[in-house]
């Protein structure tokens, strides 16, 4: 089967709000997608059409198929590496700070 896939890695978004712009282009033509995604205004739409917009070069380059006929297969975002911090409290006490990162992965291929 014909599939293109792109990934983008230790993207600095956390996964959780990664994950509500990824459920909106589920199984999406891919042109409806885009425009889920541009006016969607959150930073990880922003983040995530960049990743879709590489897997439809890629599909273009190498199986020559035409956009209007690519479809979002599968959109899958996983926990990347956290890095570690803290921020100072009253007393000498301090609050640990996890700054997350994701992985975005994006497969589109031809309407069955």
């Amino acid at each position: 089967m014909k599939e293109a896939l792109a990934k983008t890695k230790y993207v600095r978004i956390s996964p959780r709000k990664a994950r509500l712009a990824a459920g909106l282009i589920r199984c999406k033509a891919v042109v409806e997608a885009k425009n889920q995604l541009q006016f969607a205004g959150s930073k990880a739409s922003i983040l995530l059409m960049k990743t879709l917009n590489s897997a439809i070069a890629n599909a273009e380059t190498r199986f020559e198929i035409n956009r209007e006929e690519l479809v979002v297969r599968e959109v899958r975002i996983d926990c990347g590496p956290t890095m570690k911090r803290a921020k100072s409290k009253c007393r000498g006490g301090r609050t640990p700070i996890n700054k997350r990162t994701s992985h975005f992965t994006v497969v589109v291929g031809p309407k069955e």
